[in-house]
């Protein structure tokens, strides 16, 4: 009986917002035939002459300062209604119209998920979406001494927002600091010192911790922060190593005696594998591309666990450096497998791979005429599964768009990850004969696979939504995030700036043309008002006369 009763309640409600929706017209006109038989007793036709009356002795100017400034108002709502759109990404007034209005309108969000799908695939739907909006440290991130600040120094602008900087302060403080820091009195500078602001105060606190010890993580804030040379930076690095193993060896004995030695000997780990990586980048950086090679293996084989920090994305791109494609190729078995995270370095790496068999002969003249071959397929299907992970990739590996210095941290699938790729691997793409000519050629047609990608991917789950507020976040002011999918301007913008045009024309015109415009007012009123006149006249003519009577005593 209750599931019946529901049930009915349901039909009923729907029958309503049926009613709401599709007949507010013949509402409209029941309303406006209980107006007009209440003309008499409500004085209409009196009230319509004084009003008449009333705009007849108004002068020009009124109906310039009138249109004046329904002209502003309309600008203004104009100007916010794209300062709105501009900052996040939708129309204010649809936005509360769709928040507010519609629930009070009785509207149904088609978006919303129904109770039964929620229970079940939706629910690793949403947990995807989270998964794929969460922010990551760059594997490839650049030092902020030796590398940012430079950038800073020579062209004036900041490249790390503070929102990214503040996320690299968290990490730090993740990474580097434990529960016991406050028994050792360099340790507790150095915590202190992750969570300052001011640069100059955080390393005048690590020269401050290296007075009292030598400590492994004022050697690393150091080296990432007042280190202005890949040089200075890998000799602070090893010094750094040289404390951190002390550490890392001392707290490996003591680790079994309680869970503040675990906690300490859990720091001093993240804090080797950190020291390691960056020796392995500085090599890197500075040409020795093989050397980096050799450390990033031991790392790995070294730590396995610490999947982290990401080092097989550093491992890749030394590895394509040296041109050891073979080697690539066997990374990439490992870790672009279906059950593991992907990213735009693995997906566009086995893109790179498969479109060097056969990049050197491609021609769209030719394949257009004879059909892809069987190794052209694979690469162009690895072309467009890397474009549908990450569709932003491809304007900077064609330099359709301008790089910028990388961010801290990216966004998977967003404009930041596509940045950090191409700014490490734009080289790599050169250096294969004819790669980037076939990813012109073949990377717009992975949008025709999948026309909604906010509802449905292909290979991939939709795309997030998040990706551009929190690109804006991560990524300078004086950079242009890229967005996809392309989004159009809202109709409240289109019919604002409509508006406000068309206002702004009738108050020119009316101020320079006053009597004119006023016989165009008057002709155009009398034009609009003819249809309801000549309905009118026909109802009282088709009416009898008595009845229309008692209608109009009612």
């Amino acid at each position: 009986m209750a599931e019946a009763g529901t049930g009915f309640l349901e039909q009923l409600k729907s029958c309503i917002v049926w009613s709401w929706t599709y007949l507010w017209t013949l509402w409209f006109f029941i309303m406006l035939f209980l107006v007009y038989i209440l003309r008499v007793p409500l004085k209409i036709n009196d009230n319509l002459t004084t009003v008449s009356m009333f705009l007849n002795t108004l002068t020009p100017k009124f109906y310039v300062a009138l249109t004046g400034t329904s002209s502003l108002i309309s600008g203004l709502i104009l100007i916010f209604e794209w300062w709105y759109f501009r900052k996040y990404g939708t129309s204010f007034i649809e936005q509360v119209s769709v928040s507010h209005l519609r629930p009070l309108l009785g509207g149904v969000d088609n978006s919303a998920p129904s109770a039964a799908s929620a229970a079940g695939g939706d629910a690793d739907s949403n947990r995807q979406s989270v998964s794929e909006c969460k922010v990551w440290r760059n594997p490839l991130n650049l030092f902020r001494g030796a590398e940012y600040n430079r950038y800073t120094w020579v062209t004036g602008r900041e490249p790390l927002t503070y929102y990214d900087m503040n996320l690299s302060a968290q990490d730090h403080q993740t990474f580097f600091t434990c529960d016991t820091d406050h028994l050792r009195p360099a340790d507790a500078i150095m915590q202190k010192a992750w969570r300052e602001r001011n640069p100059q105060a955080r390393i005048s606190a690590a020269h401050e911790a290296l007075e009292l010890n030598e400590c492994a993580t004022a050697y690393i804030l150091l080296a990432e922060e007042e280190a202005t040379t890949i040089v200075e930076a890998e000799k602070l690095f090893k010094q750094a190593l040289k404390a951190g193993e002390g550490c890392y060896r001392r707290g490996q004995q003591l680790q079994h005696h309680g869970a503040q030695y675990e906690a300490q000997h859990r720091r001093d780990t993240n804090v080797l594998v950190y020291i390691k990586r960056r020796l392995a980048m500085c090599a890197r950086k500075l040409g020795r591309t093989r050397e980096a090679v050799k450390m990033m293996r031991d790392l790995m084989k070294e730590f396995p666990l610490l999947s982290m920090f990401n080092i097989h994305e550093n491992l890749l791109e030394a590895l394509l450096e040296l041109q050891a494609y073979a080697d690539v190729q066997a990374v990439l078995a490992k870790y672009d497998d279906i059950s593991l995270p992907k990213s735009a370095t693995i997906c566009y790496t086995a893109a790179l791979l498969k479109a060097r068999a056969v990049s050197d002969k491609f021609s769209p003249e030719a394949a257009s005429r004879r059909g892809l071959s069987t190794a052209e397929m694979n690469a162009v299907e690895a072309i467009h599964r890397a474009v549908e992970f990450n569709p932003h990739v491809p304007k900077y590996l064609l330099e359709m768009k301008s790089l910028i210095l990388p961010p801290e941290h990216i966004l998977k699938r967003g404009d930041s990850e596509a940045i950090a790729y191409a700014f490490f691997h734009l080289q790599h793409w050169k250096r294969v004969e004819g790669a980037l000519n076939l990813l012109h050629c073949t990377w717009e047609g992975t949008f025709r696979m999948i026309p909604y990608p906010l509802e449905k991917g292909h290979l991939f789950y939709p795309y997030p939504i998040c990706t551009e507020t929190a690109d804006r976040e991560l990524l300078p002011s004086f950079h242009e995030v890229s967005v996809y999918p392309k989004k159009e301007l809202p109709f409240f913008i289109l019919f604002t700036a409509g508006l406000c045009s068309f206002t702004a024309m009738l108050a020119l015109l009316t101020h320079q043309f006053p009597e004119l415009m006023g016989v165009f007012a008057k002709a155009f009123l009398s034009t609009l008002f003819a249809p309801l006149n000549f309905v009118m006249e026909k109802v009282e003519s088709i009416l009898p006369s008595s009845l229309w009577h008692q209608l109009t005593r009612i």
